[in-house]
């Protein structure tokens, strides 16, 4: 069986949103960066929740998370820029790819966007 990922560009509101969300968990939650320790997550089944850098080069670096998450029912999005991300998730570096272990106070609205998600991928 082979899995088709659509990629589409994430619309502004969304991925204030998923910024949003990401500072939260950060805040009253739990999160893991950088895509070794997302993959290492999403493999174990403890991610709740992954974003990735729609800017990270070579895309072949984040190539695996999307099936991995497919295949554990783990919900993700993507984010303009790895800056952003990097700095969502805490750091003074960009980061391609964030896993929320522990939404905290992000959790409703982490099931808002993955509906949003849902809604642009249709």
């Amino acid at each position: 069986m082979t899995a088709i990922f659509v990629r589409f560009e994430t619309p502004k509101e969304l991925a204030e949103k998923i910024h949003k969300a990401v500072e939260l968990a950060r805040d009253t939650g739990r999160i893991r960066k950088g895509t070794n320790e997302v993959t290492k997550i999403v493999e174990r089944g403890e991610a709740k929740f992954v974003v990735m850098a729609e800017d990270t080069s070579p895309p072949e670096i984040l190539a695996h998370i999307p099936l991995l998450c497919e295949e554990k029912s783990t919900p993700y999005g993507y984010v303009p820029t790895k800056a952003e991300l990097g700095s969502s998730a805490g750091i003074n570096k960009g980061t391609a790819s964030v896993a929320i272990t522990d939404p905290g106070k992000a959790a409703d609205l982490l099931k808002e966007i993955a509906g949003d998600i849902e809604k642009i991928r249709k």
